[in-house]
């Protein structure tokens, strides 16, 4: 399984660059199915578009209300990017003496829930994908997309061509799914950060899906989550250079685990303190209740009690672009909550130390609690796991925080 980002398949040029890579492995004697993503920027249009076109409905000339978004014709027009590149890949194949053949996720026999605009994948009859990679063929596949079950297409939400590659590696019984993107494998930390971050040659399953759900972009969640529930290896390669990559695999293959295998961080952080709020039982429920209902995920929480014992204040993290609404939703319910007033403050930002020698390991979290102080860093909130530490910090010392770390944990390149 080869899948192919949007950078990767820009234009002709480079989708002629990823079709010498596919070539390549047919005559190694492999089968080979690609999933593509929209040229880069593609998506981006088409997303631009649609929200232009549903804006119609506040045309003045208009008489009465327009009717509410349709995700499922949302759907028809950004499913058209990737159903452009595989047909182009396929030509370009064809072209250089191999054959090839284009599949939407559809009929790809990709499955998916009705939830138009972020799909979930429930099943894959991979049978046309068998059939054509037994003829010999390279069987094209769009990312992104699959047929819903109300017959129409459905899509999977943004990065949801790693998902499509990963489930489909896993349908066809795959030995492994490479991800070609813009960057040559996983790091240490962000190399544009810290000089001396590492390439990783072998990152476990759990610590790439904290990674990716902690900020690092190289992979989407919902595909390193699917590869680890699978056993799918997955492969991070540079479509523009021939260097080894990073594989992440289960821990059985890795033969010396770090302590310590990488940072993250995440600026799309704000922070919020419901101040002097009752503290009874079922207060937070009253807090974090409406909330899950407006679907606005919460992460750090911390409560502190004052010091009579009758009210406290709980402060905890959402994603920035869900600051203002997680306020309203607050501001509404603030009488059946009883707190006094809320503060927000979106000047924050996550940073992680991840790594699955921690379940063996003491005196991790120690280490960065020390590290940042030296530094005068101060931590407003902390959450674990069994393999990571995060901490919210201020937004102006996230590079400061990140280089530190990275020393302190031994990762710097020699």
């Amino acid at each position: 399984m080869q899948k192919f980002g949007g950078t990767s398949v820009a234009d002709i040029d480079r989708i002629r660059n990823a079709a010498r890579r596919v070539r390549a492995g047919m005559a190694a004697g492999e089968r080979i199915c690609v999933v593509l993503s929209a040229m880069a920027g593609t998506t981006n249009q088409l997303v631009a578009w649609s929200e232009a076109a549903a804006e119609c409905r506040n045309d003045p000339a208009v008489p009465g209300p327009g009717a509410p978004f349709d995700w499922a014709e949302y759907d028809r027009v950004v499913a058209t990017g990737e159903e452009i590149t595989v047909g182009l890949m396929a030509l370009v194949l064809q072209a250089q003496g191999v054959p090839a053949r284009s599949f939407t996720g559809a009929e790809a026999g990709l499955r998916t829930d009705e939830a138009h605009g972020k799909a979930r994948i429930e099943a894959i009859d991979a049978g046309p994908l068998r059939d054509c990679l037994a003829r010999g063929t390279v069987a094209v596949v769009t990312g992104f997309q699959g047929l819903a079950a109300d017959g129409r297409v459905a899509t999977l939400g943004r990065g949801g061509s790693d998902t499509s590659a990963v489930a489909l590696a896993a349908a066809l019984g795959a030995e492994r799914c490479d991800i070609f993107t813009d960057v040559d494998g996983v790091y240490t930390t962000d190399p544009r950060i810290v000089a001396r971050a590492r390439k990783l040659d072998r990152i476990t399953y759990e610590e790439m899906l904290e990674m990716a759900s902690l900020g690092a972009k190289v992979l989407q969640t919902r595909s390193v989550a699917l590869a680890m529930a699978h056993n799918v290896r997955v492969q991070v390669l540079s479509s523009f250079d021939d260097a080894p990559g990073t594989l992440v695999c289960s821990e059985d293959e890795i033969m010396e685990q770090q302590i310590v295998s990488g940072i993250a961080y995440s600026r799309d952080e704000a922070r919020i303190t419901v101040a002097q709020v009752n503290d009874r039982p079922g207060v937070a429920a009253a807090i974090f209740g409406p909330l899950a209902r407006a679907n606005i995920n919460v992460d750090m929480i911390v409560q502190s009690v004052s010091r009579d014992g009758r009210s406290a204040n709980l402060t905890f993290t959402v994603a920035r672009s869900e600051l203002a609404r997680a306020m309203a939703e607050l501001e509404e319910h603030r009488t059946a909550v009883g707190f006094d007033h809320l503060l927000a403050d979106d000047n924050v930002a996550k940073v992680s130390v991840i790594g699955v020698g921690m379940r063996s390991h003491a005196g991790v979290a120690h280490t960065m609690f020390e590290t940042l102080a030296a530094k005068g860093i101060n931590i407003q909130a902390i959450s674990t796991s069994e393999i990571k530490v995060s901490v919210l910090v201020a937004e102006e010392y996230t590079e400061l925080a990140i280089r530190m770390l990275h020393t302190a944990y031994g990762l710097d390149r020699a």
